[in-house]
């Protein structure tokens, strides 16, 4: 069983939980796929894109619930991501846990991640 991992403010899921599905960040819906990371590129992803940034959760869904609207696409540095091309239905998210600022700013991740 496969876990990718989304990243959000807490604003972006408080509004998903409103309307029961995640349609994206604004990257997101720029580019036209949910952007989600392996457990290998999770870490990376936060550095790259949330350095610094407090108020984030850590979203955790089981690949293979997505479907055929995920798709494993060439990107950074040419590793695969996974992409999801269709909103996130919240019926479908494992769990969600708080992702805090650490020392010197790097993100604390949960344990065993």
């Amino acid at each position: 069983m496969a876990i990718i991992y989304k990243i959000v403010t807490s604003t972006q899921w408080a509004e998903a939980q409103s309307a029961g599905r995640f349609d994206g960040a604004p990257v997101d819906q720029a580019d036209g796929f949910i952007h989600f990371s392996s457990a290998d590129q999770v870490r990376e992803t936060a550095a790259k894109h949330f350095g610094g940034q407090s108020g984030l959760l850590l979203v955790g869904v089981e690949a293979e619930k997505l479907g055929d609207a995920l798709k494993w696409e060439v990107s950074r540095g040419g590793a695969l991501f996974p992409h999801l091309y269709a909103s996130l239905d919240l019926a479908k998210v494992g769990w969600v846990n708080d992702l805090p600022l650490g020392p010197g700013g790097v993100h604390v991740f949960p344990e065993g991640l």
